[in-house]
């Protein structure tokens, strides 16, 4: 919005035509959404408190975890709020992927914000049941799939549905360009061929997986927030890359016109989250529910397809990734042998609590190795 008054007048005021370079607008998305979040952040925890929506723990968690019984929930709106208002104000609203990140983080939320009204009005801490949340992630994760499949191979926006079109009219055997490859980090010239279903099929299992992910790490004051935050800082910076046909072409990602418009969005999410951050860090005023997890590990997972970076971000979630794989072992282990457990608790965290960690330690030193995972994913930007 603000781009295109900028553009609307700076044929008479010089200056504005700075608006156009997407690391400034980027900077003051961050700015933006980290003042909307820290304005807000104190009259919603009121408001909250007022109405009452508390977070329900687990009986079956741990004991420490009992004193957080009725803080307040559904912070993760406050976060959404920012990322929104602030993307729409430095975003390039012309941009096509700007919108069906959006799409994604606004669609999940409301799932999100459903299983967690359903928490805390029925005081049910299992809020929606596990098929019929899966189902609406399934829903909108195969609608953002099928429009990246065609808006990544696309040149511009404009040419997406005659891509469609020629899909359409060569009997659904057209393939798609190369710039749609699965791309093997540290290798210069290792990209496999996934083909339409087979990108749709893949982007569909990054963006709902990423989702769960974090809503899986979402378990500790301030544990989720500052990964992501991370994470998308460094997804900001391979959308500038491959957003650039001389960058790209130098450190030999393909060139996706647009994609560099996300860094708006990712600066936003950084500013949002460290916002947010303010009031969650331990112990924690509020708790950013379902309602922000899901959303904000849905919007990684679509920005990653974007700028084509799906294994890098399972390098750089490596948190995520292991807490999502503690459940799924923890889980199959005790159905195969009939109540035994690897772990003494899933998520991961709650394991390391129960052996004698303090929740800080558990939170910042997943936030280090977060760091360092980043770090390894930045790398491959030029170890390649």
């Amino acid at each position: 919005m603000l781009l295109w008054l900028a553009n609307l007048f700076a044929t008479d005021i010089r200056a504005l035509s700075a608006f156009n370079y997407i690391t400034l607008r980027s900077v003051l998305a961050c700015a933006t959404a980290m003042a909307i979040a820290l304005a807000i952040g104190p009259r919603m925890i009121r408001w909250l408190l007022t109405m009452k929506i508390g977070q329900a723990v687990r009986d079956d968690g741990p004991q420490s975890h009992l004193a957080k019984q009725g803080t307040p929930t559904m912070g993760g709106a406050l976060v959404l709020t920012s990322i929104a208002v602030a993307t729409v104000l430095w975003a390039d609203l012309s941009n096509r992927f700007v919108w069906v990140v959006l799409f994604v983080m606004i669609g999940f939320g409301a799932i999100g914000w459903v299983d967690d009204y359903r928490k805390v009005v029925h005081k049910n801490p299992k809020g929606m049941s596990a098929r019929e949340k899966l189902f609406w992630q399934a829903l909108i994760g195969l609608i953002a799939s099928t429009y990246l499949a065609f808006a990544v191979s696309a040149p511009s926006t404009g040419k997406i549905f005659n891509l469609i079109f020629l899909w359409v009219q060569s009997g659904f055997t057209n393939d798609l360009p190369s710039k749609a490859d699965l791309i093997v980090p540290f290798f210069k010239n290792i990209a496999y061929p996934l083909g339409l279903f087979g990108f749709i099929t893949l982007t569909w299992f990054v963006i709902v997986g990423t989702s769960n992910a974090v809503n899986l790490t979402d378990g500790l004051d301030g544990l989720a927030i500052m990964p992501v935050v991370m994470v998308g800082s460094a997804l900001a910076v391979f959308a500038y890359v491959v957003g650039r046909v001389d960058y790209s072409r130098y450190l030999l990602f393909p060139y996706i016109p647009g994609a560099a418009e996300l860094m708006v969005f990712c600066g936003a999410m950084a500013g949002a989250g460290l916002g947010f951050l303010w009031f969650n860090a331990h112990p924690a005023r509020v708790f950013m529910g379902d309602v922000g997890a899901l959303s904000l590990g849905a919007s990684l997972g679509t920005i990653a397809v974007i700028v084509r970076q799906e294994i890098v971000l399972v390098v750089m979630g490596g948190v995520f990734v292991a807490e999502t794989i503690s459940v799924m072992l923890q889980v199959g282990y005790f159905k195969y042998t009939k109540g035994k457990r690897i772990l003494r608790m899933a998520p991961l965290h709650h394991h390391f609590e129960l052996g004698g960690w303090h929740e800080n330690h558990v939170v910042i030193r997943f936030w280090i190795i977060t760091m360092f995972l980043v770090l390894a994913g930045l790398s491959t930007l030029k170890l390649r």
